[in-house]
Formats: structure tokens, sequence, C-alpha cells
């Protein structure tokens, strides 16, 4: 069987079987010296406020009954999914600033892959389910609640979420069985595409597959979100001020959250093909981060702050919090 010489900085060189290399060296982290030590501290109160700020909406959308919505439920399963890929990514982000080596295991490598790209595809599917509800909404208000029963708001959560976990575990198990010959990343966390580019097997499968993933990823979401959009905005050139008027109010937030989201993945997957060095090496690795980090961040302030509903009993929480401290 073939074998791989593995050696980094001062990292001993071990003799490893080519597919069974023990662990991934990330070398995009700078040498931060007693910095990291700041670092730490900004990245951990960075996920603390995305925790704290999603957790919050999530709960108060589940108590409020007046807030048991097709769009408050959409936005619930967003923000749920906003806290599962910060926690595949901050925890591992806190201890590899402090650490000397970066290193992580092969296991903890694929499992960060499978929880990233399922967060990402699972944003992008959710945001394609709530422009469809927003199209109904705008377009077909009396026939709202008849499309979208509490069994099809279930369903279509449950078929976003099932989607995405079941096609990047084919993706992970493809990728996890190749033989690799090099165990270096040049990024601060695991992706499927550096690590492909360590196989020294035929990845003819692997390619078909990515292709075919990011197709279905891609292509699957955004004809919805074309169409209803494309339906929103033939209504408000044809419809009322009144209509207008909502149209902007409930879909700025969603138009907004999709804007942010597809910017970062756009410039992550430009970033993995083409050559980035003329780039400034600070500004990759917050760019690098983006996609994972913005949405958790924002999202909560961004509907927070537009829809009313919700903006009203942030209000009412604030003002009685207020009180019982006086």
């Amino acid at each position: 069987m073939e074998s791989v010489y593995i050696r980094y900085g001062s990292l001993k060189g071990i003799m490893v079987n080519s597919s069974q290399i023990p662990y991934f060296v990330l070398t995009a982290y700078l040498d931060m010296g007693y910095l990291k030590y700041l670092y730490f501290v900004i990245v951990l109160m960075l996920y603390i406020v995305i925790v704290v700020a999603n957790a919050f909406l999530i709960v108060t959308i589940c108590m409020k009954r007046s807030l048991h919505e097709p769009m408050y439920v959409f936005l619930c399963s967003l923000l749920v999914n906003e806290l599962y890929g910060s926690a595949g990514l901050f925890p591992f982000l806190l201890l590899q600033i402090t650490s000397d080596t970066h290193t992580i295991s092969r296991s903890m490598c694929f499992l960060q892959i499978y929880c990233l790209y399922t967060y990402a595809t699972v944003e992008f599917s959710n945001l394609a389910v709530m422009s469809y509800d927003r199209y109904l909404a705008i377009c077909c208000p009396l026939h709202y609640k008849a499309r979208l029963t509490s069994c099809k708001v279930a369903l279509l959560i449950a078929l976003v979420w099932l989607y995405s976990l079941i096609k990047f575990l084919v993706s992970t198990f493809l990728t996890f069985r190749l033989k690799l010959c090099g165990n270096v990343i040049d990024r601060m966390y695991c992706q499927i595409y550096y690590v492909t580019k360590l196989a020294c097997s035929d990845t003819t499968v692997n390619n078909v597959w990515g292709l075919f993933a990011s197709f279905v990823t891609i292509g699957v979401p955004l004809i919805p979100i074309m169409f209803s959009y494309t339906k929103i905005l033939r209504v408000c050139v044809n419809g009322s001020k009144e209509t207008r008027q909502k149209a902007v109010s409930t879909c700025t937030p969603h138009i907004a959250s999709l804007l942010i989201f597809t910017f970062g993945c756009g410039f992550e997957i430009f970033q993995s093909r083409y050559n980035m060095t003329s780039v400034p090496r600070i500004l990759r690795i917050v760019l690098s981060l983006y996609f994972v980090t913005i949405q958790g961040l924002f999202n909560p302030i961004i509907y927070g702050l537009r829809l009313s509903k919700i903006r009203q009993i942030c209000l009412n929480v604030s003002f009685f919090t207020f009180i019982l401290c006086k």
C-alpha cells in the first residue's frame, strides 16, 4: 500500500498509510503572539452575541401565540440553523486561536465539513421556502391560510432539513473514502474542495457528484426564489400603494438576508477556486469566515427591527426588564 511522509513547520514528520492520515494541518492562521488572547475574547464575544440573539428570537417566537404563523415558523427554522452553523465553527475557532499547532483530527475535519456544508444548504433552502411564503402572503392573501396549513409548514421545514442532511452525507462519505497524499490545508477550517485536492486516488466520482450537488444546491432553491419575486414584483407594479408597502415591509428582511448570504457564499467559492494572494491575508481570513458568522449576527437584527410584531414584542420585553431592574 502506498505511503506518504508528512511534515509541516515544527511538527514532527510521521510516516502513514495514504488512506489513514490521522490529522490535517491548517495553515491559514497568522502568528498572533500575545494578540491571540485579544482575538480569543473578540471571537468569544461574537459567538455569545450570536447565540443569545438567535436564542432570544427563537424563544420569543415559540412562546408568543401571536407569532405562530408560517412566516415566523420559517424564521424560527432559519434561526435554529444559525445556531447549528455557528456551533460547527466557533468552538473549533476558539480552540485554534489559543493553540500553537493548528491541527484537526481526520474525523473532526469531516464532521466540521458536514456541519458547515449542511448549514449552508439549509440556509439557502430555508430562504427559498420563505420567499414562497411571501409570495402567497402578498399575491394570494385570501388563500394564504388554506395553502400554508400547519401540516404543510411542518412538511416544508422537514424537507428542507432532510434534503440538506442526506445530500451532504453522500458528499462527505465520498470525500472520506479518498486516499490522501498530504495533510496541509491552507484554510482556517476544513472544506471538501481542499481535502479533495490532497487525493492521490481517482476523484471522478467525487467530481461528478460535486457538480450534481452544486447544481441541486443552487438550482432547486433558486427556482422558487425567482418565481416568487417575479410574481411579487408584478403585483407591486400593478397593485395599490398599500400592497406595495406591505411587500416592502415584509420582503426587505428576506431580500437583505438572501443578498448577504449569497455574497458570502459567492466569495467563498471564488476564493477557493482562484489565486487570491494579491488580497491582504487578514482580509482573506475575515471574508472566509463571513458566510458563517454574518448570517447569525445580522438575521436577528434584520428581522427583529423590520418585522413589526417581533419589534413590538422585543420592545415590551425590554421595557418590562427595565422596570424590574428599577
